[in-house]
């Protein structure tokens, strides 16, 4: 239903634009392959992957310890006294919940640091719009996503992609 009235709109405008004034000029361009695509945004999302793949490499053999210890330490509940058992399985629990908080600060700072990309990304992209759209006396620049067809004469995206490779080449994630 949002699709449809997100098209309903997006058709609106463009025929009440054409219409109104035939030296108005709409473009479209495709913001997910500029953030994608775009040097700095391939070095983010590389950077981060490769960032997420050790922390789960190094948090799945974690995990496989302390299941080990978790077996030991059940298998050798007849053996300890009451007490023992109490204590040993209160230590495992506070590795456990130890690893938990962990894993999930780890995941939080990933999501932050691309959260964090996009900003810079964005902010750095708005002025090279603002620029081109000036430049080239465009009235309306329309995400691609918004829109189901068009001119290929009318993409501006691998443009913007070149002016923004030139001016962000990479960001500086750490």
């Amino acid at each position: 239903m949002k699709y449809l009235v997100k098209l309903f709109v997006v058709t609106l405008l463009l025929l009440i634009y054409t219409h109104a004034s035939a030296e108005q000029k709409v473009v479209y361009i495709d913001m997910k392959f500029i953030l994608n695509n775009s040097q700095a945004g391939k070095g983010a999302q590389d950077f981060l992957q490769k960032t997420f793949n050790e922390n789960q490499k190094k948090f799945s053999n974690q995990e496989n310890e302390l299941k080990k210890e978790e077996n030991d330490l059940l298998s050798k509940k007849t053996i300890y006294t009451a007490e023992e058992y109490k204590q040993k399985s209160d230590e495992l629990r506070k590795k456990v919940i130890s690893y938990q908080s962990e894993r999930r600060k780890s995941l939080e700072k990933i999501t932050k640091q691309r959260a964090d990309a996009r900003q810079t990304l964005l902010k750095t992209l708005d002025p090279i719009l603002d620029n081109y759209i000036k430049e080239n006396n465009i009235s309306v620049v329309i995400d691609k996503k918004n829109i189901i067809g068009g001119q290929t004469n009318l993409d501006i995206t691998k443009i913007i992609v070149e002016k923004l490779n030139g001016k962000l080449p990479s960001l500086n994630l750490k």
